[in-house]
Formats: structure tokens, sequence, C-alpha cells
């Protein structure tokens, strides 16, 4: 299906980043090069978000930005925090819809176009990649794949959800929807894909989950930034806070 004409639409293609040097570059020119193959109906620009990283990410962000001046930025955040410099960047922004995906690129780019046009056909405020849906195609370890169906599961009897897959570094989200839950956004770090679903949920934003294809680890030198055990167990007790949290709000579930 042909995405409709938004000559005066603007997609921000956000890359939160923290301590990325060893593929910053080559995961922008990457999706850079994609997003021009694409010739799409709207402008768009890639927005690389530092935040409070300590190696030679700006560096290499400037950089980048000095070459794309019409299509890549970058702004600086001093905190570190997924969740947080997201949050930040989007308020201030004024384009129409803000993705985002992780730099590693887990994701086929492939993926991209079904994820906004949900959105752009005014169909669905926030349209989520999922790992975990019939048509998906993944590569990871057991032992992660056997976390996110726990957590996924966990979220699904805590918070009474029907989707798959809370947290997959590819989303989408109209500004308008973004602006509504932005002050019931509190967390600064992973959790706030959960918050900003359920979040969006819970105030009557329309959802769509779409397949993805997704590959553990497509970059042998990078480290993860995920500690198992550790963001599992916080995670946890953040699914309770939240569940408290949502029933205190106006509910306009669809």
């Amino acid at each position: 299906m042909a995405m409709p004409l938004k000559n005066n639409m603007l997609v921000e293609f956000c890359l939160p980043i923290y301590n990325e040097e060893t593929i910053l570059a080559d995961s922008v020119q990457k999706l850079y090069n994609f997003l021009i193959d694409q010739n799409f109906p709207f402008d768009w620009q890639i927005v690389i978000v530092i935040n409070g990283s300590s190696d030679s990410s700006p560096l290499i962000a400037k950089k980048l930005s000095l070459d794309y001046p019409d299509k890549i930025k970058f702004t600086d955040i001093s905190e570190p925090g997924r969740g947080q410099a997201l949050k930040r960047y989007w308020l201030k922004s004024s384009a129409d819809i803000f993705v985002y995906m992780d730099i590693d690129l887990a994701v086929s780019l492939e993926a991209i176009p079904q994820l906004i046009q949900p959105i752009l056909n005014d169909d669905y405020q926030l349209v989520v990649g999922s790992r975990l849906l019939p048509d998906s195609k993944i590569k990871r370890s057991f032992i992660r794949e056997l976390s996110s169906q726990t957590y996924n599961f966990l979220s699904r009897l805590l918070l009474k959800h029907h989707l798959s897959d809370m947290q997959c570094g590819f989303k989408a989200i109209s500004q308008q929807a973004f602006v509504a839950i932005a002050p019931h956004l509190q967390d600064p770090h992973w959790f706030f894909d959960t918050e900003m679903i359920i979040i969006s949920r819970a105030l009557g934003y329309k959802i769509k989950e779409v397949p993805v294809d997704w590959q553990e680890n497509r970059y042998d030198k990078r480290k993860s930034k995920v500690k198992l055990l550790y963001d599992s167990t916080r995670m946890f007790k953040n699914l309770i806070k939240l569940r408290h949290r949502v029933k205190k709000m106006p509910h306009h579930q669809n």
C-alpha cells in the first residue's frame, strides 16, 4: 500500500546514544542510506540523542551532522538514560512523528515503512515493533528469549493488556499523543518503553503492533548495555508501581 502524500510533515528518526563510539558512524550511515533510497512522501531527519556519553560519541555525532546538515542533527543531554533523553528531546521538537530505534539496528530497517504508515494514515497514534508476533523473525540467545517472554507475560498479567512485546527498541508515536502522555512518564531508563505503551492505552490512544526481523548482536564488537538480572528485577518492581499509577488515571482504553 502506498503511503499518503505528506509534504508538510516531518518525521524524526531518533537514536539514543550512550557510549556507542564503535558503531555510531556506521549505523547512522546505514540508516541515512536506507532513508534516502526510500523516497518517502514526507520530510525526515535523523536525530542523534547523546545522553551521558563519556567516549567520543559526541564528536562523531557532530561530524555526522556537519557532513549531512540537512538530514542529520544531534543533541547532547548530559544525564544518562534512554527514556529521559527521548522525553526531553521530543518535548522540544516540532516534528509530527517521532520514531526511535536502538543504535545497533537489531531491527531490520526494512520494517520502517510499516512502522510509520499507520500513523501517516491517521489510523493509530503509537506503533510498536514486536519480536514475538507469528510473522516476526528473531535471532537471539536462549536466556534473552526466556527473559523477554517472562517479562512480557508478567506485564500482561499485571497491566491487563494484549500486546506481545513491550521492550523492542523500535517504536513510532505521533507528536500529539506523546505530548499528552509525557507528564505521566517517570522512568528515565529502559522502563520508558512500557510506560509509553501502557499510558497511551490508558489515555485512549490506538496502538498497533507490527512484526519485525530482529537479530541480537549484529555488531560483534558491541557490548550490550543490558544487565539482565539487575534490569529484570528493577523492571518487575516498576511493573507493580505502574499498575498502581494507572489505576488512579482516568481510563479510556480501546
